[in-house]
């Protein structure tokens, strides 16, 4: 493994709500339940704020959270982004063009750190039926696809958070934010990817 010769690894959640735990039992969110996977060695943060767009020109923007730059001051050797769910709302995804450039600016903002981190892209959790708070599984469909392009031609981990709740919509029981139990099949894809590469 690549970082074995490390005493404490450090990994950066980045997000929206999903990775902050909403949806979750408190404590239970997806780094939390991350973190009693890896634990000992391992540090993992949770850097997830509700309602972020990766997007610039979203309406709001985790570019101006204090969690991002918590999340860069947290010195990682690890990051994993689920950010994309929140870009698909009407009011944002019209700026869809803009999209892969500004993904591409947050993972190029990590790896000029220092710390040199491996960082991982994730296809976000799906939203069932029509969805709710106006995300659509049209919308994040066409999102996957860029975020695969990005971690392809960027050469980035990619960790398929969408495959393993596609078909448990019991897990997502408001149609966008996974439950505990959603949460912790989340943490052990994360938890798998980490640990083999």
């Amino acid at each position: 493994m690549f970082f074995s010769s490390q005493k404490v690894i450090r990994v950066a959640c980045v997000g929206d709500s999903i990775t902050e735990g909403s949806g979750a039992a408190k404590g239970m969110s997806y780094p939390e339940q991350l973190q009693k996977l890896l634990a000992p060695g391992w540090k993992v943060g949770n850097f997830g704020r509700s309602a972020c767009t990766l997007l610039k020109k979203g309406d709001f923007p985790y570019w101006n959270e204090s969690a991002y730059r918590s999340a860069l001051n947290f010195r990682p050797d690890v990051v994993v982004i689920m950010l994309g769910t929140n870009d698909t709302k009407p009011q944002n995804w019209r700026y869809r063009k803009e999209f892969v450039g500004d993904y591409f600016e947050l993972v190029e903002s990590f790896r000029a750190l220092a710390t040199r981190p491996r960082i991982y892209v994730c296809l976000p959790c799906p939203v069932f039926g029509e969805g709710n708070f106006d995300i659509t599984a049209e919308c994040l469909a066409e999102c996957l696809d860029l975020i695969r392009d990005l971690a392809m031609h960027q050469s980035l981990g990619l960790i398929d958070l969408h495959s393993v709740l596609c078909d448990k919509p019991q897990l997502i029981p408001d149609r966008v934010h996974p439950s505990t139990e959603g949460a912790a099949e989340m943490a052990k894809v994360v938890f798998t990817k980490l640990r083999i590469d």
